[in-house]
C-alpha cells in the first residue's frame, strides 16, 4: 500500500511538473530570440544616421568597429551597389528591403535583421544585422537545466511527503493486521493500537470491542460447561449408592472413574488463558492395543470375530493418549452399535511412510449409506451423530484424514490418520481432551461386561 500510494504521488506530480515546465522552457526559448532579435534591430537602427553622415571610408570603419565588438554581423548595402561591414550576399529579401521596406526573416543558421534607410540622394540603403542560431539560444540550455533541477527538487520533495503520509497510513494498518492475526491464532489479549486516520481507528476500536466480546463469550461457555458438569454430580451420586448397595467393586470403580472424569471436566472447563496445556504426543502403539483389548470381551460376548494387528514398533502421533483413546472407542462402538451381532470386525495399526500413523476400523455389517455418514448432530441410528465428527476433528488436527468407505466383505471400513509429532515447540493447545476422557469413560462403563 506503501508503495502504491507513493507511485500514485509520483505519477500525479510528474504530471504537472511536466504541464507546467514544458510550456516554460519553450516560453523561455522564445523570450531569448525575441531578445536577441530586438537587441540586433535596435543596433541596426542606430547606425541608419550614419549612413547619411558619414564618408564611405569612414562608415567602411565604423561599422568594422561595430562588428568587432559584437556578436551579430552587420552589413550595409549602399544605393550605388557598394557594401560596408560582413561581406554578405544579396538575397531576395536584401531586394526587397532596398524598395524601403524593414523586416526580420529565418535564414539557414540564424535570424536575418533589415532595416531600410530612405532619403539619400541615391536611392535607399539597407542595413543587414545577422543574428546566428548560437545567439538566439544564447541562455536557454542554462534556464531549462534551472527548470529541471526545480522539477526534480519538487518531485523528490513531493515523494518524500507521500512516503511519510503512506507511512503514517500503513504503520496503524499494520498494527491492525498484527493484532488481528494475534486474535486468529488465539490470543485473545491482542488489541490494536488506535492510532492514524478516523476509519483506522475505527476498525482499530471495533476489532478490539470484537476482541473483548470474543472473551466474554468464550468465557461464559465455559461457566456453562463447568455448571452443567456440575449438575452430574448429583444423579453421580445416587448412582454410587445403588452401586455401594450392591457392593460390585467393579460398578464402584466405574463410577469413581465417572466422577473424576467430571471433575476433571469443571477444572478444564474453568481454565483461563495462558495456563499450560497438556501433552499431546504419544506412542499409539499400546493405547490402540489397550483399547482393542478393553472391547474384546464384548465381542465375544456378541460372538464376533474380532482380528487386532497393531505395528510391532513405536508409532508416535501428534495426538494426546485421551484423544487417541476416545477415537478407537468411538470406532469400535460404532461397529458395536450399528452392526449386528455376530459380524466380525478388524483393527489394524500401521506406521505412516512419512511419520504418523494410521488407524483402519472394518466390519462385516451393511457398511455406510451411499450418500456417507450424516451430518454432524445427526444420525439414523439412534446416537448423538457427533462420533465421527469427533474423530475426524481429533485426526485433522493433528495433520491427518478420516475416510469413510467399505470393506472387503461390503462392510464398513473407517480410516484415520495421524500425523507425527511436531516436537515441544510445535505443540498446539488442546481443549477437548477432558472431555473426550469422560466420553470413553462413560461408553466404558456402559459396555463393559460383567459377571
Amino acid at each position: 500500500m506503501r508503495l502504491r500510494i507513493v507511485a500514485l504521488v509520483v505519477a500525479t506530480s510528474s504530471l504537472v511538473l511536466v504541464s507546467f515546465l514544458v510550456p516554460l522552457a519553450l516560453v523561455l526559448r522564445t523570450l531569448a530570440a525575441d531578445r536577441a532579435v530586438s537587441t540586433a534591430t535596435v543596433e541596426a537602427q542606430s547606425l541608419a544616421p550614419l549612413i547619411t553622415t558619414l564618408s564611405p571610408r569612414s562608415l567602411r570603419l565604423t561599422v568594422e568597429q561595430v562588428n568587432a565588438a559584437s556578436s551579430t554581423p552587420v552589413t550595409i548595402f549602399l544605393p550605388d551597389g557598394t557594401v560596408a561591414g560582413e561581406p554578405a550576399p544579396q538575397t531576395p529579401s536584401i531586394r526587397l528591403a532596398l524598395h524601403g521596406q524593414s523586416f526580420s526573416t529565418s535564414v539557414p543558421g540564424g535570424v536575418e535583421v533589415l532595416v531600410a534607410v530612405a532619403g539619400l540622394p541615391d536611392g535607399t540603403a539597407v542595413i543587414r544585422s545577422f543574428v546566428p542560431e548560437a545567439v538566439l539560444r544564447h541562455g536557454v540550455a542554462r534556464a531549462w537545466l534551472l527548470l529541471l533541477g526545480v522539477g526534480a527538487f519538487l518531485l523528490l520533495l513531493s515523494v518524500t511527503v507521500a512516503d511519510q503520509l503512506a507511512r503514517s497510513l500503513v504503520r496503524p494498518l499494520a498494527a491492525l493486521a498484527l493484532a488481528a492475526d494475534r486474535l486468529a491464532s488465539g490470543d485473545l489479549t491482542a488489541r490494536a493500537t488506535v492510532t492514524g486516520p478516523p476509519e483506522v481507528r475505527r476498525a482499530g476500536n471495533g476489532l478490539n470491542r470484537l476482541a473483548i466480546r470474543i472473551g466474554d463469550l468464550l468465557a461464559h461457555e465455559r461457566e456453562s460447561v463447568a455448571d452443567l458438569s456440575h449438575r452430574l454430580r448429583t444423579p453421580l451420586t445416587a448412582l454410587r449408592i445403588d452401586a455401594e448397595s450392591l457392593q460390585d467393586s467393579r460398578l464402584l470403580d466405574d463410577v469413581t472413574a465417572v466422577e473424576r472424569t467430571v471433575s476433571e471436566i469443571i477444572r478444564q472447563a474453568r481454565r483461563q488463558p495462558g495456563d499450560p496445556a497438556q501433552e499431546i504426543a504419544c506412542d499409539a502403539a499400546p493405547i490402540i492395543a489397550e483399547r482393542a483389548a478393553f472391547w474384546r470381551p464384548l465381542a465375544e460376548d456378541q460372538e464376533r470375530l474380532m482380528s487386532v494387528e497393531v505395528a510391532a514398533q513405536p508409532a508416535p502421533v501428534q495426538v494426546s493418549r485421551d484423544d487417541l483413546a476416545a477415537c478407537a472407542d468411538i470406532l469400535l462402538e460404532n461397529v458395536f452399535t450399528h452392526t449386528p451381532e455376530g459380524a466380525g470386525l478388524a483393527v489394524r495399526l500401521s506406521r505412516r511412510a512419512g511419520g504418523g500413523a494410521w488407524l483402519v476400523v472394518t466390519d462385516d455389517g451393511p457398511g455406510f449409506p451411499s450418500a456417507g455418514p450424516v451430518r454432524r448432530g445427526r444420525s439414523g441410528g439412534g446416537s448423538t451423530g457427533l462420533g465421527l465428527d469427533i474423530a475426524r476433528r481429533i485426526a485433522e488436527e493433528s495433520g491427518g484424514t478420516l475416510t469413510v468407505g467399505r470393506s472387503a466383505s461390503g462392510g464398513g471400513s473407517v480410516t484415520l490418520g495421524f500425523g507425527p509429532p511436531a516436537g515441544l515447540a510445535g505443540q498446539r493447545r488442546h481443549g477437548r481432551a477432558t472431555l473426550l476422557r469422560g466420553v470413553r469413560a462413560a461408553r466404558g462403563a456402559r459396555v463393559r461386561p460383567i459377571g
